[in-house]
Parts: structure tokens; C-alpha cells; sequence
């Protein structure tokens, strides 16, 4: 019986050992986190009021900032710079690119319960042809040539004189209410009421102005619970102006505020320190380049590929990020933004490399002098020297004094001339007398690159083509660039002719600015993508959050155990 009873025991035990290891697996418990409405969410903004009004802002990032979050457009962009709906529901073109239908969202109110129509569209592109609107002249210039028809409540026709694919680019202007400004006159416009409480259709909605002795110290914003699209989980967002970066770090600082609109180079530093203050960066479409005039007879040099190539790879680019930028900027290789949907990453990179560019400059003739100077020469008495334009600020001082030194190496010699941006521009560049210039190219608020003004052989004249850039191939591509109407082939011809500026250097790119901007840690959700303007830090506000459900899970799963049969 002994040894019955232990086959007996011995089963059981067995059995209980099957059904313990059927047993669910405990995995450990993940927490979902639900965003929940409310919070107040405060900034430091470095800067002053001055008008509410998305026609009234272009020379105001402080008013941009705040406009942004109050009034809708028919279009925005994505991290790439490709166009999604605003207000728009729906478009359709006309197969040779020059009429857009339009239809907008029905459900779109304003903040006083009126609801947006084709009206309020079509009398805001009214108010960008007026000359009397201090309205960017290119702005202004397009839409003086587009005719816009309301069609019914909620359908538009934009007809273009002929096929112009950037022109997504200009249905981002912030919609203004017909209803309320509709009888004032465009210079009645400038100091209406309205600019002080208005009223717009976006996420949020003004609440009031903030004021101390008689001073505007900031401006409170409410979520509009009736935003067309999902609204925004922070229920209020405070702004508060400061003169300087350093007094909005204070602000931080000292509890005031939650976020820093901008983290300037003399304080990152010390933000960084800031342990609960998370840093948020993106490249500023603002491109720091070298025009040369690739026409001058006294500077045959400049129309050598090589001697273009040589004065590019003899320049330490990265040094100059790293020493005048504290390491806040990109080294640009070429005329595109980089991170939008036209960049190509596979064009050539030219690196800093001074004994090859001694080696490009000594194969096209030029030599230190054997009677002595530093400065090369060719056989027929042509000194490599040339005279450099910059404005008179301290920071392209710096830059250009970094960039001469490093010629200096090379046996290249320049000259600097130091003149205010607008004489620069209107008596030396606009006119092409110059024979070299550092400035920059800003590229705010086009997503869509189109750099036909700058290169293009018909622009070469009259135009912003101020190198004289006279290349029939890359002119092809950007012409064809701007009427096509596939992105993909678009993109194809963009590849193109950046591949052909890397190999020919009309111009010499030196880098890209980088943007911070401080927020606490305290506020979730918070992403930044492409940037083409400070206030597209704010592109998913309505996604940020500050309070959240918690739901715990009990995930199991059962441990298998393979069974004979």
C-alpha cells in the first residue's frame, strides 16, 4: 500500500504543479493617461502689444504669437511645410492650376456665435490688396493679381492669373469677421476697437487685457468650447510681456510664469540649469549667405566654379556656429530649408578643408607673389581681393571678421565695408553694384521654398537673382517647379536643382539660426516641428495639457504549457 499511496501523492502533485503553471502571469501594470481639461498656462513674452489683428502683425512676433491662437485660416502646414485644412473642408483645382473651389467647414463660429462665411474671406482678401494696410509687398502684390468669388455661404472661387503651385503658401492669413469690421475703411481698420478685444474664430478667445499704471502687461485667452476642431484641454493661457530675455527668465524663475517665448543665446546658459525647464529647439528659416556678382569683369575669379568651391570649403563654418552662435545654429548646404518636403539631404556637402581650397586656388592660376604680400595674383596681375558688404550690425561684423580671417589663410584677400541693411539692399544689391555681400535670405512663413526669385535667370534683372546667376538648366527646373502641380514630380525638380546649386555655388551658405523656447515640465503634450515663425510653437496648443486621468489595467497572460496528446 506504501507504494500506492506515493503514485497517489505523486499524481497530485503533478496536477497541482499543471494547474498552478496555468496560472495568468502578472505583467506589471501600466498606467493610461487620459488628458483632462483645465489648468492655466502663463508665458513670458519678450516684447510689447500692440495691435490684435492678424493683418497687423507682420513686423510684431509678440502680437503673431497671440494672433495665432485666436483667429483660424484656411490653410496651415505640417512638420514638412505640406498644407492641411483650417477652416477648409474641402478643395478642388482646375487641371491647368489656376482656379481653387473652395469649401469651408459649416460648423466654424465665430467667438460671438455668428457663424464664418465666404463673406468674412473674401473681405479679408480685400483688406490684403490695400495699399493702405502696412501689408508685405509680395503679399499684397499676389493677391492683387487673384480674383476671389463667393460662391454661395460656404463655397469660394479663387481664379489666378495663370498656374502658380506656391500658392498654397498664401491661404494661411488669419480670417477677419465681416460682421464687425465689414463698414470701417481699411485706415478705420488700423486703430479700431476691435484690435484691442477681437474677436476671432480660433481655438481660444480673448478674455482681457492685462494692465499696470496705465500700461498693457499682458493679455488673457480662453479655450473657445466651440471650436470647430477639437478644443483645447487648457481652458486658459496668459501671456505676460517682458522688454528682455533676461527678465523673462526672472519670470520663470521666480514662479510667474510657465513657459519663455524665446531662450535667447546670452541666457541658455543659465535656462538650462533650470532643472524643471524643458528646452523645445527648431532651425529659423532665416539662411545667413554670400552673394557674389558673377558678372563683374574686374572679378573674372568669381565666374570659376573653383575659386566659389575653394572660398566655401576655406571657411570654418562650424567653428563659427560653435564660438558666435554658443552652438545654436545649422551649417546650411544649400538655398532649401532643411526638414521641408523640397529638401534633398543627398546633395554634396562641402566641409571645411583650407588645403584643398589652396590646392582648387593654386590649379586656377593664383599664387603669392614672388615680389611678396599675402594676397594671390595670376599671371596676368589679378589679385584674389574683392570688396565685402555687410550691415551694420555687430553680429555680421562678427561673422564676417571670422570669415576673412580664414581667407586670409588661403591668400584671399577682402575688404570690409560695413552699410545699413536698407542701403545694402536698395543702392548696392537691388542696383548689383557690389561685388560681394553678407546677408540674409528669410524664409518666414513659406513652407514652400520656391526659389525662383533668387536664382532664376529672369530674375537676373529687376529681380532678387543678385548673384547674376545665369544657369539655363537650374533656371528649367525652377520654372517648372512652379507650375507643377504633382508634389512628387515637384519634389523631383527640387532634387534637381539643388544637386545643380551644390555643384555650381552661385553663392555661398554659411548656416541656419537655431530657436529655443523654455517650457516647464508641468505641461504636457507639447512637440515642435518645422518652424516658420516663432508662433508656430503653438501648432498643437490645443493638444498641450495640463491635468490628466489616470486608469490602471490589470494586463495578464497566460504562460503556455505544451499538453501531450
Amino acid at each position: 500500500m506504501v507504494w500506492q499511496i506515493a503514485i497517489v501523492v505523486l499524481a497530485l502533485v503533478a496536477i497541482a504543479i499543471l494547474l498552478v503553471s496555468q496560472q495568468p502571469t502578472l505583467l506589471p501594470i501600466t498606467p493610461e493617461v487620459k488628458p483632462s481639461s483645465g489648468g492655466v498656462y502663463s508665458e513670458a513674452l519678450i516684447g510689447s502689444f500692440s495691435r490684435l489683428n492678424p493683418l497687423l502683425d507682420s513686423t510684431n512676433s509678440a502680437d503673431r504669437d497671440i494672433d495665432r491662437l485666436i483667429f483660424s485660416s484656411l490653410l496651415r502646414f505640417d512638420d514638412r511645410g505640406l498644407p492641411v485644412n483650417d477652416l477648409v473642408e474641402s478643395m478642388g483645382l482646375s487641371q491647368d492650376g489656376t482656379n481653387y473651389n473652395i469649401s469651408l467647414r459649416e460648423n466654424a463660429i465665430w467667438h460671438d456665435g455668428q457663424p464664418l462665411t465666404s463673406q468674412d474671406v473674401t473681405f479679408t482678401v480685400d483688406l490684403l490688396k490695400s495699399e493702405e494696410l502696412p501689408i508685405p509687398g509680395d503679399v499684397q502684390a499676389l493677391w492683387q493679381s487673384v480674383e476671389v468669388i463667393a460662391l454661395d455661404d460656404f463655397t469660394l472661387q479663387f481664379r489666378l492669373p495663370e498656374a502658380y503651385a506656391p500658392f498654397l503658401d498664401y491661404l494661411t492669413f488669419g480670417i477677419l469677421p465681416f460682421h464687425l469690421l465689414g463698414d470701417l475703411s481699411a485706415q478705420e481698420i488700423i486703430d479700431a476697437e476691435f484690435n484691442l478685444q477681437p474677436i476671432g474664430s480660433g481655438p481660444f478667445r480673448f478674455d482681457r487685457l492685462l494692465a499696470e499704471n496705465d500700461r498693457i502687461t499682458g493679455v488673457s485667452l480662453s479655450a473657445f468650447e466651440d471650436y470647430y476642431a477639437d478644443p483645447a484641454f487648457i481652458e486658459q493661457f496668459t501671456f505676460l510681456y517682458y522688454p528682455d530675455a533676461e527678465s523673462a527668465l526672472a519670470a520663470y524663475q521666480a514662479g510667474e510664469v510657465l513657459g519663455i517665448s524665446q531662450i535667447t543665446n546670452d541666457i541658455l546658459s543659465t535656462a538650462l540649469k533650470e532643472t524643471d525647464l524643458n528646452m523645445h529647439s527648431g532651425q529659423v528659416p532665416l539662411l545667413s549667405i554670400i552673394f557674389m556678382n558673377l558678372d563683374d569683369p574686374e572679378l573674372p575669379f568669381f565666374q570659376d566654379v573653383n575659386i566659389r568651391r575653394a572660398l566655401l570649403m576655406g571657411i570654418d563654418r562650424q567653428k563659427m556656429v560653435n564660438e558666435l552662435n554658443d552652438g545654436q545654429a545649422t551649417i546650411a548646404h544649400g538655398p532649401i530649408f532643411p526638414g521641408s518636403w523640397a529638401y534633398y539631404d543627398g546633395i554634396e556637402k562641402i566641409h571645411y578643408d583650407p588645403e584643398n581650397a589652396i590646392q582648387l586656388i593654386r590649379t586656377a592660376g593664383y599664387s603669392i607673389p614672388a615680389s611678396g604680400g599675402s594676397v594671390r595674383e595670376n599671371d596676368e596681375g589679378i589679385s584674389l581681393s574683392f570688396d565685402l558688404l555687410i550691415p551694420d550690425d555687430e553680429k555680421y561684423l562678427q561673422i564676417a571678421e571670422a570669415i576673412i580671417d580664414d581667407w586670409q589663410q588661403l591668400g584671399v584677400g577682402a575688404n570690409l565695408e560695413s552699410i545699413s541693411y536698407e542701403d545694402l539692399i536698395e543702392n548696392h544689391l537691388d542696383p548689383r553694384d557690389y561685388q560681394a555681400a553678407l546677408v540674409d535670405i528669410n524664409f518666414a512663413n513659406s513652407p514652400d521654398p520656391d526659389p525662383y526669385p533668387f536664382w532664376d535667370q529672369a530674375q537676373i534683372t529687376g529681380g532678387q537673382n543678385y548673384s547674376k546667376w545665369d544657369d539655363r538648366q537650374a533656371s528649367e527646373y525652377l520654372e517648372e517647379a512652379r507650375v507643377e502641380l504633382d508634389l512628387a514630380e515637384r519634389i523631383r525638380l527640387y532634387n534637381n536643382f539643388q544637386v545643380r546649386f551644390a555643384s555650381e555655388l552661385p553663392a555661398l551658405p554659411l548656416f541656419y539660426p537655431v530657436y529655443n523656447y523654455g517650457i516647464d515640465e508641468r505641461i504636457n503634450g507639447v512637440t515642435m516641428g518645422a518652424f516658420y515663425d516663432p508662433s508656430d510653437r503653438f501648432a498643437n496648443a490645443t493638444q498641450w495639457f495640463m491635468l490628466a486621468e489616470r486608469s490602471l489595467e490589470l494586463i495578464t497572460t497566460p504562460e503556455e504549457t505544451p499538453l501531450n496528446p
